[in-house]
C-alpha cells in the first residue's frame, strides 16, 4: 500500500531546478512548500521502519548518498544529519538540505551511515563530529558507509578490528584505522557494512535493505529501480582498466587538491580518543 509521507527534504539543482529527494524522519511537520512534496511516498512493509542516520557534509559525493538513500527511503525513516540545516553543496554542484542536527538525531539508530567525498577531510579532523559518530555508532545496530566514508568511520574509531571496503584508490588508507582492507563491492563484517566506490552505493543499499526488510522487499526495490548494470566500457576497476587509464583516473581524483593520505594518517593517530572497544 502506498501512502503519502508527511515529511520531506529537497535537493535543489544549482540554477532553477528543484526536485524532491532524500527522505525524512517522522518527527517534524512536513514542509509542503517544497516543489513535488506530494509525490514523496512511503511503502508499508511487515517489519518496522528502521531509523537511519545519514551524515551529510559540504563536498560529499552525491551518488554516495543518493544511491543508498534511493534504495532505503521508502521503507525507512531517514535523518539527514549535519551541523546545521543550511544548504550545502556536493562535489558536483548539487545543493542539498540537511534536516537534522547532531543534537536532534535519535540516540539509538538502527543504521549509522557515512558517504564519502573530498569534503570529508574536514569531518575527519572535526572532534565534535567524530565524537558524535562514535557515540551513535557505539549503539547502532549497523555501522555503515559507502566509498571513502569508511575513512570517516575509521577516524571515529569504528572500524578497528573489522574488515572494510572503500574506493579502490583509498583501500590502502584503511590500515591507518586498524581495519583490514577488502576489495569488494560490499564488505560485511559482523554489524559493519561498507561499500566500495560511488556506484557501489546501489549494491550496498539493496543489501542493507535485505537485512532490514527482507529479501523479497529488496528484490522488488531492485526491479522497481531497474538495477541491471551493464557498464558501457567495463573499466570500472583498475584490473579491468589497465595502468594507463588508472594513472589518469588517479590524477583526476587528485584534482580535488586535498591531502587524503595525510588526513588519514593524522586521523588514525587520534582515533582512539573517540571510541571504546566493543
Amino acid at each position: 500500500m502506498l501512502t503519502l509521507k508527511r515529511r520531506t527534504v529537497g535537493i535543489i539543482a544549482i540554477g532553477a531546478m528543484a526536485a524532491p529527494l532524500l527522505g525524512a524522519t517522522g518527527s517534524k511537520a512536513g514542509n509542503h512548500s517544497l516543489q513535488g512534496s506530494r509525490y514523496r511516498i512511503s511503502r508499508s512493509t511487515e517489519r518496522p521502519r528502521p531509523k537511519i542516520g545519514m551524515l551529510m557534509f559540504p563536498g560529499l559525493t552525491l551518488l554516495d548518498l543518493v544511491g543508498p538513500q534511493s534504495a532505503l527511503a521508502a521503507t525507512s525513516d531517514i535523518y539527514l544529519i549535519w551541523k546545521n540545516k543550511n544548504l550545502l553543496v556536493s562535489d558536483n554542484g548539487m545543493v542539498l538540505k540537511p534536516d537534522t542536527t547532531p543534537d536532534e538525531c535519535p540516540r539509538d539508530l538502527d543504521v549509522l551511515f557515512v558517504p564519502g567525498g573530498p569534503g570529508q577531510v574536514e569531518v575527519m579532523r572535526d572532534p565534535e563530529l567524530l565524537a558524535f559518530l562514535a557515540d551513535r555508532g557505539s549503539r547502532a545496530k549497523y555501522v555503515t558507509s559507502v566509498c571513502t566514508g569508511a575513512l570517516v568511520l575509521g577516524a571515529a574509531g569504528l572500524l578497528q578490528g573489522y574488515k572494510a571496503g572503500t574506493h579502490w584508490a583509498a583501500l590502502s588508507l584503511l590500515q591507518f584505522f586498524g581495519a583490514t582492507p577488502v576489495d569488494e563491492r560490499v564488505v560485511v563484517d559482523r554489524n559493519r557494512m561498507t561499500g566500495g566506490g560511488v556506484t557501489a552505493g546501489l549494491d550496498f543499499g539493496l543489501m542493507l535493505l535485505k537485512v532490514l526488510q527482507g529479501e523479497r522487499v529488496a528484490k522488488v526495490q531492485e526491479l522497481a529501480m531497474q538495477y541491471d548494470p551493464q557498464p558501457p566500457f567495463n573499466v570500472g576497476v583498475p584490473v579491468k582498466a589497465g595502468p594507463d587509464l588508472t594513472e589518469e583516473a588517479v590524477a583526476w581524483i587528485q584534482g580535488y587538491g586535498i591531502d587524503m593520505v595525510g588526513t588519514a594518517r593524522a586521523a588514525g593517530a587520534d582515533m582512539r580518543r573517540y571510541t571504546s572497544s566493543d
